[in-house]
């Protein structure tokens, strides 16, 4: 999309539903980080990271659409799919490396 210059247009219902989106990842992280510490559970505290870095990366993708409907930043919104991109791939090498 950056190297055609394709124009997204922005969905003011999809930038709303964004930040819903990453509004309730952060607080169901913060509840299963919180649960997990309070039972002593690995696997809740891991899923509450995940659900963390899931929040993050919704993030990501409201400040390129916000980017773009604000200020008509149109490579703000594919540029946020790079932050997409890097997360994925980071986790992917943690898979593989067992986290080293």
């Amino acid at each position: 999309m950056l190297a055609a210059g394709y124009h997204p247009r922005h969905s003011p219902p999809g930038i709303a539903w964004t930040a819903l989106t990453a509004a309730v990842m952060f607080a169901l992280a913060a509840g299963k980080a919180r649960t997990g510490k309070a039972l002593e559970n690995p696997v809740l505290r891991t899923e509450g990271r995940v659900t963390m870095i899931d929040g993050t990366l919704a993030t990501a993708v409201l400040l390129g659409l916000g980017l773009n409907a604000t200020l008509g930043w149109w490579w703000a919104d594919p540029a946020a799919g790079y932050v997409l991109v890097y997360c994925a791939a980071r986790e992917v090498r943690e898979i593989f490396t067992g986290g080293h």
